[in-house]
């Protein structure tokens, strides 16, 4: 049987795997929808181009601050 260290870094692992992954997919979600919307409207790039972007960035920001309290959690 494992201890409840042991499980808590198994426990984070999965924590930081879940929310790396969920990152990338959001990401490459708005990056598609970006690449189409720029297809579509050429006239609009720069515009479409700064809210992925922008948009991109919170999703890091979150996806950061997720993997760090995977992190402090494991070593409670």
């Amino acid at each position: 049987m494992m201890d409840a260290q042991a499980i808590a870094y198994l426990s984070a692992g999965f924590g930081a795997a879940g929310v790396t992954f969920s990152a990338a997919y959001g990401i490459s979600k708005l990056a598609v929808a970006s690449m189409q919307g720029i297809a579509r409207q050429p006239e609009a790039a720069g515009d479409i181009r700064g809210a992925m972007i922008i948009t991109a960035a919170m999703i890091e920001g979150v996806a950061l601050l997720s993997a760090a309290i995977c992190m402090l959690l494991s070593f409670h």
